[in-house]
């Protein structure tokens, strides 16, 4: 029995499928965490979706930011940008059952050892913090009123952390951080959303969020995805596993116990075979 974690599949469905089969990935022995963004931009978007959903004994996902993009339009809010592939889930006879499922997803996976989000945590923010609020827009999203909740989920603001936000601002804050997050700014780790470059090419003003000091959750490995351009990194008490499929890059694995890698290059990229 083997625990994987897999980077942004992003409608690279038959790279993902590829990488199972190069770990030899067993249905019903093995468990596997995908980070999140299960469609969009790749060319099965709707495949990838099928697929986690029919292997839900042994496979969980959190939320990432494209995946609420598609719940977003499906309610009527945001818009299919050049490059989505989200038109099939939307126009697929059993769209209501797939986007129940993608709804009731999570944003954060736990375990004793390994904590999975898509984008990061807030260094502020404890494990068991950030699992509570986590909860806050989870409970949002399986209520009643989730339409108010993708109305007001877009926008880069507030940008600051503080507990005593309320409402839209502190649930798209909390979404934010789980979903978009990446650099920081030095000082009051402040959210900056428009770097997405590497981190050697960061204005001196900004840092990694896993790299600011006094983090909180370091009694868990963070496993994330979301910084394509980061790419693979198990340094500092995190695993980034986007290593940009969906770009020509590489879909890539770790298994969660052993620390060993595996990778499928894009068939959009220049080669398409197995590397160890």
């Amino acid at each position: 029995m083997a625990h994987y974690a897999i980077g942004d599949i992003q409608g690279c469905f038959d790279e993902f499928t590829a990488l199972l089969a190069t770990i030899g990935f067993n249905h019903g022995t093995d468990t596997l965490w995908l980070t999140g963004d299960i469609v969009n931009r790749g060319p099965k978007s709707l495949e990838a979706l099928q697929f986690a959903m029919k292997h839900e004994s042994s496979i969980q996902t959190v939320l990432g930011n494209h995946d609420l993009h598609l719940l977003a339009v499906s309610y009527g809010f945001g818009r299919i940008k050049r490059g989505d592939t989200i038109a099939p889930v939307l126009e697929h006879p059993d769209s209501k059952k797939m986007l129940g499922w993608l709804q009731a997803q999570p944003l954060l996976v736990q375990n004793d050892t390994h904590v999975l989000v898509h984008a990061g945590l807030l260094p502020e923010w404890s494990v068991e913090k950030a699992a509570e609020l986590a909860r806050e827009v989870e409970t949002e999203l399986q209520s009643g009123d989730a339409r108010g909740y993708f109305a007001n989920m877009y926008g880069d603001r507030p940008r600051c952390w503080k507990n005593k936000l309320e409402g839209y601002d502190r649930l798209r804050m909390i979404t934010n951080v789980f979903t978009r997050m990446r650099a920081v700014t030095r000082k009051k780790n402040k959210l900056d959303y428009e770097f997405k470059g590497r981190p050697d090419e960061m204005p001196e003003n900004l840092i990694p969020w896993f790299e600011a000091a006094d983090r909180r959750h370091l009694s868990h490995t963070t496993v994330f995805g979301h910084w394509s351009a980061l790419g693979y990194v198990n340094d500092h008490r995190v695993i980034a596993l986007d290593t940009g499929a969906l770009w020509g890059g590489q879909l890539t694995s770790v298994n969660l116990a052993t620390n060993e890698i595996a990778q499928v290059f894009s068939k959009s990229g220049l080669h398409w075979e197995t590397a160890l």
